[in-house]
């Protein structure tokens, strides 16, 4: 709720319903997905966001508010989780599809990260989905120092890849110059558009397509 850019921008409005809960209704339909939490902050301001996921009957782990590795080791801790998916609140058009071929490729291989969001990537932002084991998750929240690391979550993980083996997802044709995320007052009015040209179940190619999308220059 404390972001800087758009403050609040987790329950902004998108076609009717707060944004997180929009995220968390999509992400419902992905079949690669054992367990959904939320993990939010200690902070009073996020006391709202655990008033919502008790309404969508969603778990919530919370934690510190600037250490978000923290919390998302919290999270695997309390789940016993094998593997942690990171997918950021700033998503509301996440495709629970794109979501399932991330983490199915991970299941798949012997990885400690998979992800979609790696330079140069080709998705749009908004479609962004990591994959990190909890081995390996659970060394970054043991040794990461860097600020950065800690609020990013993987970047540990993915700048030592002769410790932790990665793996990419690309989309073919790129999209890479669309950008579906919420950080700005120009982004959610772009989300607010997509919400009133789509039905709240579309998939990226439906909205790639509303939006009347090209893909990256070859």
């Amino acid at each position: 709720m404390t972001s800087t850019r758009l403050p609040g921008k987790v329950l902004a409005d998108i076609g009717g319903q707060p944004s997180l809960r929009l995220e968390m209704d999509r992400l419902r339909r992905a079949t690669e997905l054992d367990a959904l939490v939320v993990a939010t902050s200690e902070d009073t301001s996020d006391d709202a966001i655990v008033d919502l996921c008790g309404d969508m009957g969603v778990a919530v782990v919370r934690g510190p508010l600037l250490d978000v590795l923290e919390r998302y080791r919290l999270a695997g801790e309390e789940l016993g989780a094998d593997g942690i998916v990171r997918l950021t609140a700033d998503c509301p058009f996440i495709d629970p599809a794109v979501v399932d071929r991330v983490v199915a490729r991970w299941r798949a291989g012997s990885e400690d990260f998979v992800g979609n969001c790696v330079d140069p990537r080709t998705y749009p932002a908004g479609m962004d989905t990591e994959v990190v084991t909890w081995v390996a998750l659970r060394a970054a929240a043991a040794e990461a120092a860097d600020p950065a690391d800690r609020e990013h979550v993987t970047p540990f993980v993915r700048s030592r890849p002769e410790r932790f083996p990665a793996a990419r997802v690309d989309l073919e044709p790129a999209y890479a110059n669309v950008r579906l995320t919420l950080d700005t007052p120009e982004d959610l009015a772009l989300l607010r558009e997509v919400a009133a040209r789509v039905p709240a179940d579309a998939g990226l190619a439906d909205i790639l397509r509303a939006l009347g999308a090209q893909p990256d220059p070859a």
